[in-house]
């Protein structure tokens, strides 16, 4: 994607200093664009858990990034393969709800298990990086194409209908953000969204606020804004207010974690959306690259989900007079809980928009997409 004129991924390795990965400090936006350097597996491991970089795939490549710069450390310690499996682990307690985390850690530590020497060691780590990088990028340009059909059908179907006989416009609401932000580039919910704007559909996109961390207010209305796309902001309990009035022709979300029969872990109020959609007779669609389903379990009530600091409800953060500040919202004494993450059902979603393919949300169907990750 672009910021004003430029291209960026969300995560690169400095070109002059090899071994120094930057990436977009995700804080600031929208209102300030900061480039941070990460120089150590303690500044990795910081940046993922205070969410300087979020959204499921981009937590996976920064954790892969993690370990190469592991293995750099690793050059001035005795025992430098104990040094990495303990950046492992640190790494691996950042943010236990997201798989695309553990399925780079793993990828990572199997692109290395038969090397010795450490400077192959290294070689292979940051050449493994790179490369689930690249594949992040492909993965999502194809979730994206094949989200597009969705959209197109959707157009035309409006257009063949007379009610809108003239440039109908199809309604977009999303939830959090799943844009290019989220991944390296193109995103998931939002890359089908990009590419039907790129050729010509109408679009309008109805921008959940998000709470507590106000992503969508934050990053997605962002990023629509970047590339030109109409969209409004909305407060996150309208959604359903909209789907009974006939304002929203599609729902289309990410996923932190999918099980192998379909349900999904998406951010705080995915559930909420699932049900309106369901009720209204809204297709509900989860965008995701196949890094996110977890082949290991089956039922949503197994996924842990993440339980993060109270402050982030009890305190915002917004623009004021040209510095970012924290506002206290409720009375100083009031507790608060703050579960990241809901599950939704696989009976209430429509369809998985995957790398392959789009399927049903079930065991069966997912299965038949993806034969090679089923454990035999």
């Amino acid at each position: 994607m672009k910021v004003g004129n430029k291209h960026y991924r969300t995560i690169w390795e400095d070109e002059n200093k090899p071994g120094i990965i930057q990436v977009i400090d995700q804080r600031w936006l929208p209102h300030k664009f900061i480039i941070e350097s990460l120089k150590s597996v303690d500044g990795v491991v910081k940046a993922i858990k205070e969410m300087h970089v979020r959204g499921a795939p981009l937590v996976g490549i920064t954790a892969a990034y993690g370990i190469y710069i592991s293995a750099i450390e690793a050059q001035q310690k005795k025992g430098y393969k104990k040094h990495i499996l303990e950046s492992v682990e640190k790494i691996k307690s950042t943010r236990p709800t997201a798989k695309n985390l553990f399925w780079a850690i793993d990828e990572m530590l199997s692109s290395i298990s038969n090397l010795d020497d450490i400077d192959e060691i290294i070689r292979a780590t940051r050449a493994k990086a790179e490369e689930l990088a690249e594949k992040d990028i492909s993965d999502c340009k194809s979730i994206g194409e094949y989200g597009f059909k969705i959209i197109e059908n959707i157009y035309i179907n409006k257009k063949g209908s007379g009610v809108e006989s003239y440039a109908p416009t199809v309604n977009i609401l999303t939830h959090c953000n799943a844009g290019w932000l989220a991944t390296v580039d193109y995103g998931t919910a939002l890359a089908p969204i990009y590419i039907a704007h790129e050729r010509g559909i109408k679009l309008h996109v109805w921008v959940d606020e998000t709470r507590p961390r106000n992503q969508g207010a934050k990053l997605t209305a962002w990023e629509l804004g970047e590339n030109g796309i109409p969209h409004i902001l909305i407060v996150d309990n309208a959604g359903g207010h909209l789907m009974q009035k006939g304002m929203v022709d599609l729902v289309l979300v990410g996923s932190d974690r999918t099980t192998a029969a379909g349900d999904v872990a998406n951010k705080i109020g995915t559930y909420l959306k699932a049900l309106a959609a369901y009720d209204n007779n809204i297709p509900f669609y989860v965008a995701l690259p196949s890094s996110t389903i977890d082949w290991e379990i089956e039922k949503g009530e197994n996924i842990p989900i993440e339980e993060r600091n109270p402050d982030e409800v009890r305190y915002v953060d917004g623009l004021y007079k040209n510095e970012i500040v924290n506002i206290l919202i409720p009375p100083e004494t009031s507790p608060a809980l703050n579960y990241a993450f809901d599950v939704t059902p696989a009976r209430l979603v429509t369809g998985l928009i995957t790398e392959r393919g789009i399927c049903k949300a079930n065991k069966v169907s997912i299965a038949k997409l993806f034969p090679d990750k089923i454990r035999k």
